[in-house]
């Protein structure tokens, strides 16, 4: 939800004459201070989401202009507002397609004594969102954390959300959020909510059991594919530093069904962590959507230590390589020539190891009934157990919950 440029051009282009200059992609950049920005030096304690407001005093010449505008970009900053007229009679065309390029929102205010009263506005506004954002949020992790809650929650919801349409479920990590200070990680979320871009009034984003999350609600599919495509984008391009994970979980109808919606938006983080992929979507991961959302681990080892027991013991015992055989006949759907090929090994030898192989499981692996519950063993070995994972849910789940920026 949180306040954004488009709330901040609604409420104050009447009283204010405020108006939008260049930028204008940017206008779901959310705002969490309004500070008054003379000299640039005021910009090393910025942190992200800030909205500058200048009148422009020291920035009469365009190359100090210009050298303001990249330092905001720089910061994460959410947009500028320049007084038009006492000190800065019109914005130069430099400024405007940087503006544009970069997706700052850059807006001007005809009368600078009206500054004071525009951030006193402003700021009363933005804290206002800050308490809505917060009861939005400890309703959504009420929620998440019981179906049985979502009544009471959807009650609460009911103003800000279509509670009876789709919900869907977005997370964000690093790998390791948890072990990071709370300033590196509160630059990440300012910067994180800053590239989920058109996505202002229907979704919340904050952080929660270590992770970075962001709910939307009623995102038609193919907007949802421009913001995800715009999101990957800006990661690639501005957090080159970072190895960021992302996982989409499954469209859900009706919030009681939200709980639903983050099981399997974790299933697929994981699975992205676990494949190294940087982003999974569950509804793609096939057979792993069971195996990833099984709450049972002791179930899940004994899937797949028990079928492949054999083949452990016989390679321990021999230095062998039947384990990783048995795998590749699996992957290459019992083509010898495949295998062959695949473990550079000569056919006639792939073909003895498959024989023993056979001998020890006491199987033919020739339909694909005898070859499932192998395919299932080999899968779950390369998972990594949840007790491992960053995003394993912690017995006291409220500890692990800190309320991030929204977006």
């Amino acid at each position: 939800m949180s306040f954004t440029i488009e709330d901040t051009l609604l409420t104050c282009r009447d009283r204010f004459g405020l108006q939008l200059a260049a930028g204008r992609n940017g206008w779901s950049n959310s705002i969490q201070w309004v500070l008054l920005v003379e000299d640039t030096t005021v910009l090393r304690n910025f942190t992200g989401k800030e909205l500058a407001v200048t009148t422009g005093f020291l920035f009469r010449d365009e190359a100090r202009l210009m050298h303001l505008l990249t330092l905001l970009h720089e910061h994460h900053c959410s947009g500028l507002v320049v007084s038009i007229g006492e000190y800065i009679s019109e914005l130069p065309p430099q400024a405007l397609r940087y503006c544009d390029e970069n997706d700052l929102p850059l807006m001007t205010i005809p009368l600078m004594e009206e500054l004071p009263d525009l951030v006193k506005d402003l700021d009363v506004q933005i804290i206002l969102q800050s308490a809505t954002d917060e009861l939005i949020v400890n309703s959504l992790i009420r929620a998440i954390e019981s179906p049985a809650a979502a009544e009471l929650a959807a009650k609460e919801l009911l103003p800000y959300f279509d509670v009876d349409g789709s919900f869907q479920i977005l997370l964000i990590t690093t790998g390791n959020l948890d072990s990071m200070d709370s300033v590196e990680r509160r630059r990440i979320d300012y910067r994180l909510a800053l590239y989920l871009e058109n996505i202002s009034h229907n979704s919340q984003f904050f952080y929660y059991n270590n992770a970075f999350i962001l709910v939307m609600n009623a995102v038609p599919e193919d907007k949802l594919s421009m913001i995800l495509d715009g999101f990957r984008d800006r990661l690639r391009r501005l957090m080159p530093d970072y190895r960021i994970y992302v996982g989409l979980g499954s469209r859900v109808t009706d919030l009681k069904n939200l709980s639903t919606a983050y099981l399997r938006a974790r299933a697929a983080i994981r699975y992205a962590m676990d494949n190294g992929l940087d982003y999974a979507f569950f509804d793609e991961m096939g057979l792993y959507r069971m195996l990833y959302t099984m709450p049972d681990a002791d179930l899940l080892s004994e899937m797949s230590e028990v079928p492949l027991a054999p083949l452990i013991s016989y390679d321990k015992a021999h230095d062998a390589n039947y384990l990783e055989t048995l795998e590749c006949y699996l992957a290459c759907d019992g083509s010898y020539q495949a295998m062959a090929r695949a473990m550079y090994t000569h056919r006639n030898t792939i073909m003895y190891r498959m024989n023993n192989i056979r001998q020890l499981l006491g199987c033919r692996l020739e339909t694909t009934d005898e070859r499932l519950p192998y395919q299932i063993a080999c899968m779950i070995r390369h998972m990594k157990r949840p007790q491992g994972n960053p995003l394993n849910p912690s017995p006291d789940t409220a500890a692990n919950t800190a309320a991030g920026g929204t977006v």
